[in-house]
């Protein structure tokens, strides 16, 4: 028998009744990552460079996934998280401008003291108008909705590898292809440490962030948050929290999305559930830059977020490749459009 999914608390957020508390995760391995993984999917149109038109390359972002996970659960404070990190800045310094990495230590919902590492990629650093791309790379420290070996992580395949894996794919095609504004990529740390009863105890990375986000005058002209984006037969609705803050901004990534013809993902309607806390949360009310998030949940699933959330199905064995590049070749055709702008 499974715990509940999640709880519900009353959180007056300017408009909004209540938050849905949970918590989300990421995964690694060591070496280049270039196209590789399972072949393209059935009809995409692909070009010389395995990349499709769109200008992402599903396999290789499918690679980047495969990566995270070959290291093993990246809990912050374990060797398989500290690996995972530097195999990430490595291959980010290959592409990116500037890679910073934002340390130091939190404390986490039980007392236990975290090591926080959030990595930052910037491409054109010096432009004044810039776009936020944002995931978190951490995993889940238990298997809190098994059967089984509930106190061992999980592998974080798609609860925040999969949103690396689609970043690290932007990465190498924003080097490959340069666009005349600023794009950050932000890989939040200590997101998926979280009590759902404790409220504030997830996102710990992303709250660090946006606070000295704030303190430094940092801006965005908005920011998109990838959470769970590689699951086959998923599916993003326009969630709450991004309706609220940014409705215009998840109009823009939706009608992308179906000029891709990726409307079998996203879902031209408001979600049918409760708004979702996650990193955009913070990003929005602390650092004030508006940020929507694309996640999976799925109403009718008894978990939510898929049958293999906060479990050890979390692996390579529910990654689709068509998943990651509808995400994927969504953000690159909204990172065009906003180079003809």
């Amino acid at each position: 028998m499974h715990q509940p999914l999640f709880s519900l608390r009353f959180a007056p957020l300017t408009g909004l009744v209540f938050v849905l508390i949970f918590g989300v995760s990421c995964a690694a391995g060591d070496g280049d990552a270039g196209p590789a993984g399972p072949s393209s999917p059935a009809g995409e149109t692909q070009n010389q460079t395995g990349a499709s038109e769109a200008g992402f390359n599903a396999d290789s972002a499918y690679a980047y996934v495969e990566r995270q996970v070959d290291f093993g659960p990246r809990v912050p404070g374990t060797e398989a998280h500290r690996a995972c990190g530097d195999w990430m800045v490595r291959r980010l310094e290959g592409w990116a401008a500037t890679v910073e990495e934002q340390t130091g230590t939190v404390e986490a919902w039980d007392g236990t003291e975290l090591p926080m590492r959030n990595i930052m990629a910037r491409f054109n650093p010096d432009a004044a108008k810039r776009i936020l791309l944002c995931a978190h790379w951490d995993t889940r420290p238990v298997a809190d909705e098994d059967n089984e070996r509930t106190d061992e992580p999980i592998p974080g395949a798609n609860d925040g590898g999969s949103g690396v894996g689609v970043l690290m794919e932007i990465a190498r095609q924003l080097a490959a292809r340069p666009v005349d504004y600023g794009v950050d990529l932000v890989f939040f740390d200590v997101e998926d440490y979280g009590n759902s009863e404790v409220p504030d105890s997830y996102c710990l990375g992303s709250q660090e962030w946006a606070k000295r986000a704030k303190a430094e005058g940092y801006r965005a002209e908005y920011g998109i948050l990838l959470d769970m984006v590689g699951a086959r037969g998923a599916y993003f609705y326009r969630e709450g929290i991004s309706m609220h803050f940014a409705p215009s901004v998840v109009a823009k990534v939706w009608e992308a999305a179906a000029e891709q013809g990726k409307r079998s993902w996203f879902v031209f309607n408001e979600a049918p559930y409760p708004p979702l806390t996650d990193d955009h949360l913070y990003v929005n009310r602390i650092a004030g830059i508006p940020t929507i998030d694309i996640i999976q949940y799925d109403p009718d699933n008894k978990r939510g977020f898929g049958d293999f959330w906060h479990t050890h199905d979390d692996n390579m064995g529910i990654i689709d490749p068509r998943t990651l590049g509808a995400v994927g070749e969504t953000l690159m055709a909204v990172l065009r459009e906003e180079a003809g702008a």
